[in-house]
This record gives C-alpha cells, structure tokens and sequence, in this order.
C-alpha cells in the first residue's frame, strides 16, 4: 500500500456490518472467515477502505455500539487471530482496514458499569466514578432526547446505585464521566490496543456528547474538543498514518471545530448534505446543496470531507428545517413504518424507486461533489430493506450473493440466520444478488465498479477544489473540480426531464473536453443535452 499520509483523501470506503456480510462457519452469524474470503470480491469493486460496524463484545441490542469489551472480538464474529489475518489479508490487496472506537458510553453490561453502579461490588470504589451519576434527573435539562422513539429521558434510575445515571442514546448505553482522569487513560489505552493490532483508521463514534455542562445542550463543548486533540495527538505519535474519522452530526459550520488546525480529527461525514442530495432529486432544484455548500467552511489542506448516500442507520433528518423534514417523510417514507426518530430508515434503491438513472445520478454526485465517499454495503447491488424489523434492522440485512438458498450468506437453516433475507419481489435474493449483477454487463455493480476506477484516476475528485456553476436552469447540478491543473466538468441532471446545458467558456476555461467514461471528444460545450437523470464528467482541454 502507499505510504502516502494523506491516503483518506482518494479513499473509496466501504462500510459492512460483519454480522451479515458473509458466514464462514455455518452458524448462521458473519464472521471475520467469511468476510476474509469475501476480500476478492471488494477488490473488485474497486473500493480501498473497509469501515468495520462494531466487532467488539456486546449484547448486541444496539448492533454492536453497545460494547462490554474493549479488547476482545465477539465470538460470533472469531477470534483477535482470525481477525489478525483478515487485517493481513486486507493489506496483501491494498485495502486498509478502519475499525469502531465508541468512547462516548458502554453497554450496562460492561464490567466497569457493573463495578460502578454496585457499592458492593469489590472494585466500585475504583469505577465509582467512571459514568455520570446524580441525585436528581434535572440536570442538564437543555440537551435534546436523541432516540426520542425509545427514550423519554437522558436519566435512567439504577435501583442498587440508588441514583441516575445520564445516556444520550439508549438507557441501556450509560455515558462514560469524561471528566474523571481515569476514564480518558482508559480510551487512551483502547485505541493504542486496536492501533497495535494494524488498523489503518479509526471512526470515533459520537464525540460530541462526551462531557456535559450545565446551562449548555452538552454536545460540541471546549473539553471535547481538548480531550479529541489529545486523541489525535496520540495517534499521530504511536502510530503516524492512522486517520481518524468523526461522527459528528451537527451542522457544517459546527463541524468545523472537529478539525482543529489540522490537529483534532482528519475527517468527519458532512452529514447535511447527505439529505438535501435527495431534497434535490424529489424537487428537481439544486438549490439545497447550493445552500449547504455555501455554509461549509473550508478545512485545513490535511483534511477531508467524508461523504455519503446511506448508511447503517436511518437517513438522518436533524439537520434540516421542520418544513424540510415534513417533505422528506412525505416525499421519501410515506408509510409510518419508513420513519424511525428524526430519520428515515430505508436503503437507497427503494428510496429511489429502483430506478437505475436515479441511482446513478445519485452516485455521481456522491462520488464527484465533495470529500472521500462512503459506500454501504449491499447497495453497490440495489439491496432492498424490511421496514417491519425493529429499529435498523431493516437496512442490515444478510449480503445477497446469490440465488442459492440463503441468499449464499450462510449455510445454517434458515431458521438460524442473524437476520431474515429480503425475499419480496423487486428485492428479494433470488433476482438481486452479486452473481446476477455480475454476469448483467448493464447491471449497477458494473456501471459503478467503473465510476469508482474512473473517480481513482482523477486525484482531483478528492483533493481537488470546487467550484459550483451558477446555471441558469436550476435543475442541472454542475461544478468544476481542479486539481494540479487538471480541471474536471461534472454535470448532474436532477430531473426525470431532459435538459439542455447552456455553458459558457469563460466559466469553464475551456470550449472544448473528453468524457472520461467513454473517452470520446466532446466538442461544444456551450450547449449539451442532458437526457432525464443523466450526468456528464469531463476532463476539459484548455484552449
């Protein structure tokens, strides 16, 4: 692999959920074998980074962001040998591995919570204080419910502590006391444990909420970011090259701070963008991530934008405006079952209607507009999702390979499975499966795995500035990428209609390009039709 220690900037990331990706040993659960034998076909792909959901020790009623141990790997999944050679076996393709560290809270059934909550406990006198404890469940009244479906407080009473405890997510996830000295060399001590072990990234999970203060809603504030610093400080000394990625689910000018002078965090998902990329689908008018865009700061040069069109969780709606969101649930999940918290949890060939033009446009944007992208897995094939599954579930289903019984996951009965298989008539595995995509040469597997080595081709897709072209037809999504003097013409129709592109040299620099799908001149660039849904990248020929 390059040794390059920006290599997060051309990074085409894969995000899997090892529990259903694919089953090496039969018992109906993904492990680290089958995913390691799986690593060939990712290869393909084309993608050159694997962000792993959770795999350490847990109940797993929250897949897995509820841990009961730092330092193991659930035996569901393997053993640290089996993961080992999977890491291994990922570098030997020049693919890096990013892991989950959850620092924010554990599961109630980690030792440490068990210690803490029992004064009888023989070691509570040394985790006494390592979770947010109080007399009373009116403090820090102004933070917000965030699974406000699940949760009606951020307190839980604890019958044998005899007081609450705080958790931002669910009550069974009981928040570290980041202002405990102790607890922060504990963290210290789990990332160096995963960073010994070879991984190349690390994706913090809700760093936002780790210390609360009153008077404030408790996310965002000065000893995060202090205690962040420190974090990357130590990454970046113990082992150089490691990126770190933040989940921090605020608004982009919020965000900014997660990069500090180039000192906190490498990357962290533009999460506002993601929802106004299908606002702009639904209303066929770029005018959403216009106005995103133009709120996004710059970012230190060592730094980048992590983009995306779904993930393992539901497509998140806090940051938008409540007349937005109404659209979204209207326009996106009709049926109250689609609606999960403030967020839609449905995959991205139902929510765009299996429509192949749609799907692609989508990937063009995602792919061309801003930062590294983040593919989730299964919708590189059109995975469908269960809307009648508790919680996310429904968009974690097994990996459909093929049309064999259980879908090639899994040998187990069927009955065994970790979760059922999508079985309905447009989704089902037995029509939408890797083996099918593969031998259709116009399948969206194929058309993606070259969009993906074309996007490698072209550093300026992720390192490149960008500049958005104020059209005059506010259907048509276009911008300029440049990048060590190339320069780059992406064009995204955002309607079912077809368009036609008026250009002019002075904006581009330029009358004349190539397509660098097909390779073919393009002449005149002051008008080009665009059929429904089509998009354009062109490498431009300087005059």
């Amino acid at each position: 692999m390059t040794q390059d220690p920006l290599w997060y900037k051309d990074a085409i990331i894969y995000e899997l959920f090892v529990r259903t990706f694919a089953d090496g040993n039969g018992d109906g659960i993904g492990d680290f074998r089958g995913l390691t034998a799986k690593l060939d076909y990712l290869q393909e792909l084309g993608v050159t980074a694997l962000w792993l959901l959770p795999i350490t020790p847990s109940p797993l009623r929250d897949d897995g962001y509820d841990v009961s141990n730092h330092y193991n790997i659930h035996p569901d999944y393997g053993t640290l040998e089996d993961f080992q050679t999977f890491v291994n076996e990922a570098h030997r393709r020049d693919l890096r591995v990013i892991v989950e560290l959850i620092p924010n809270h554990t599961s109630d059934q980690h030792a440490w919570f068990q210690a803490s909550r029992d004064p009888h406990h023989p070691e509570h006198a040394r985790y006494r204080d390592w979770y947010v404890w109080s007399d009373t469940d009116q403090r820090y009244t102004e933070a917000r419910i965030i699974f406000r479906d699940y949760e009606p407080s951020n307190w839980t009473f604890d019958e044998k502590r005899g007081a609450y405890y705080w958790h931002r997510f669910f009550h069974h996830q009981p928040d570290l006391n980041y202002d405990n000295p102790a607890v922060q060399r504990a963290m210290f001590r789990v990332m160096q444990f995963w960073l010994d072990l070879g991984v190349d990234g690390i994706r913090v999970d809700a760093p936002p909420y780790l210390f609360e203060r009153e008077g404030t809603n408790c996310e965002n504030l000065p000893e995060t970011h202090a205690y962040c610093k420190r974090l990357r400080a130590l990454v970046d000394a113990y082992a150089p090259g490691t990126m770190l990625l933040s989940e921090a689910n605020q608004w982009p000018e919020d965000v900014r701070p997660y990069f500090g002078d180039g000192d906190e965090f490498h990357m962290n998902f533009h999460f506002p963008v993601m929802p106004r990329i299908f606002m702009a689908l639904a209303r066929a008018d770029r005018t959403p991530i216009e106005e995103i865009l133009a709120r996004t700061p710059a970012l230190p040069e060592n730094c980048q934008w992590g983009a995306f069109l779904r993930c393992h969780d539901e497509l998140t709606l806090e940051m938008v405006t409540p007349e937005e969101r109404e659209f979204m649930w209207n326009f996106y999940a009709p049926e109250p079952r689609m609606r999960l918290n403030m967020g839609i949890r449905r995959r991205l060939a139902p929510l765009l209607n299996n429509d192949m033009r749609r799907l692609q446009v989508a990937h063009s944007i995602l792919l061309t507009l801003i930062g590294s992208p983040v593919l989730y897995y299964g919708d590189e094939i059109g995975m469908g999702d269960n809307i009648w599954l508790e919680d996310r579930d429904g968009v974690r289903t097994p990996m459909q390979w093929d049309a064999s019984p259980n879908a090639g996951f899994s040998t187990a009965p069927k009955e065994k499975l970790t979760d059922p298989l999508i079985e309905d008539e447009v989704y089902g595995y037995q029509r939408v499966n890797v083996a099918a995509q593969r031998a259709d040469p116009n399948s969206l597997f194929n058309w993606l795995k070259q969009a993906l080595r074309v996007r490698q081709h072209y550093p300026a897709f992720g390192r490149g500035s960008l500049r958005l072209l104020a059209l005059r037809n506010p259907a048509v999504l276009a911008y300029l990428r440049e990048y060590n003097g190339e320069r780059l013409l992406v064009i995204n129709n955002l309607s079912s209609e077809a368009q036609q592109v008026e250009l002019s040299a002075a904006d581009l620099g330029a009358t004349a390009g190539q397509d660098v799908f097909t390779h073919e001149p393009v002449t005149d660039l002051h008008a080009l039709p665009l059929a429904g849904y089509a998009y354009r990248w062109l490498k431009l020929i300087h005059p």
